[in-house]
């Protein structure tokens, strides 16, 4: 399977990165008011809401991905094995 990421000239390239336009928001504030957070707490809350929505969804991500070598991490192993036990006794 060919990764969806483009590689420039073998270098392999890194995840897009997220919030950038709300860190820009937040950082042009702080210069317009000599770096205070009180006129800015808007835009600084904005920012860390934007975070902590993309690291869950990386989380979330990730448990749902295979490992390089195609293994299941082991808390979606455990997810599918309390969703179909197993008998223990046999007949």
């Amino acid at each position: 399977m060919k990764s969806q990421t483009p590689e420039i000239s073998g270098c392999v390239s890194l995840p897009e990165a997220t919030c950038i336009t709300e860190m820009s928001v937040m950082m042009a504030c702080w210069k317009q008011n000599d770096f205070n957070d009180a006129p800015c707490a808007k835009e600084i809350r904005t920012f860390y809401d934007c975070v902590a929505k993309a690291e869950k969804e990386r989380k979330n991500q990730n448990e749902d991905t295979l490992t390089s070598r195609g293994n299941l991490p082991s808390s979606k192993v455990n997810k599918l094995l309390k969703r179909f036990p197993q008998m223990t006794r046999y007949v």
